[in-house]
């Protein structure tokens, strides 16, 4: 169940990012004209955040000439500052984190507005933009399987590994030589919703006045009432505040 559904969200994700960038902007000037106002717009977002990458989708809506109103929706993988990766010793060499007890995504839905700052002067120029957006946020949490030396082979006298979900009272970083693979405790993925928030700068660069070329950098914050467990010996987290900055590409039109 939770397999088909990540790899709905990644379909899902990758289409609308190719609606943003092909959606036509339906005029004569060709994106040259700067007093030309286009009422809609959409676009896609490619980001790295303190904690983690994330892909997003974002449809927007004049309300002003410098005033849009928007909703998005975003995908991002959620990482602990503790983090710390090590080679394995496995036979595929998958590299691991020690202490880690789930690999946790996240799924926001917001609703916000966007303001210019400063408009171009003209098409060469950057406007500055800042946004702000609310809504409701879902992690989902996988357990994080390893792979360990706990069989012996009585015919050849060498160990084979057992992949297993990490369980950090019965093995040590020694006993630990390699990664699960991404499919193992999928079944077991727990849901936790909670609620987000984020503030955005923007700076907007593309030439052309149909097209959205932009670097967005800000915060986002993301609350659960149910605290979020992601590694072992460490408190599991309630609020996750992370820095971001990402490429904004996409189109707009009447």
């Amino acid at each position: 169940m939770f397999r088909l559904l990540y790899i709905i969200i990644f379909c899902c994700f990758f289409s609308l990012l190719s609606v943003a960038q092909d959606k036509p902007a339906l005029n004569n000037d060709e994106g040259t004209t700067l007093n030309v106002l286009y009422r809609n717009e959409g676009s896609g977002k490619i980001y790295a955040n303190t904690r983690g990458l994330g892909v997003l989708y974002r449809r927007g809506k004049h309300i002003t000439a410098k005033t849009r109103s928007f909703y998005e929706i975003d995908f991002q993988s959620l990482k602990h500052p503790k983090e710390v990766k090590v080679s394995g010793s496995a036979q595929d060499k998958k590299r691991f984190v020690y202490g880690k007890i789930n690999q946790v995504f996240l799924l926001r839905g917001s609703v916000g507005m966007q303001k210019v700052l400063f408009a171009k002067a003209d098409n060469k120029a950057v406007e500055v933009r800042y946004s702000y957006s609310i809504g409701p946020t879902l992690a989902f949490a996988k357990p994080y399987y390893v792979q360990v030396y706990r069989s012996q082979n009585s015919i050849t006298g060498q160990t084979s590994p057992d992949v297993v979900k990490f369980d950090t009272e019965s093995f040590t970083q020694d006993s630990v030589v390699g990664r699960g693979a991404f499919s193992d405790g999928l079944a077991e993925t727990k849901v936790y919703p909670g609620a987000s928030a984020k503030f955005n700068l923007s700076f907007e660069y593309s030439p052309y006045t149909n097209l959205i070329r932009a670097i967005e950098t800000g915060i986002s914050v993301d609350f659960f009432p149910k605290a979020l467990p992601i590694m072992a010996r460490n408190p599991a987290e309630n609020l996750v505040v992370t820095f971001h900055v990402g490429f904004v590409f996409g189109s707009k039109w009447y």
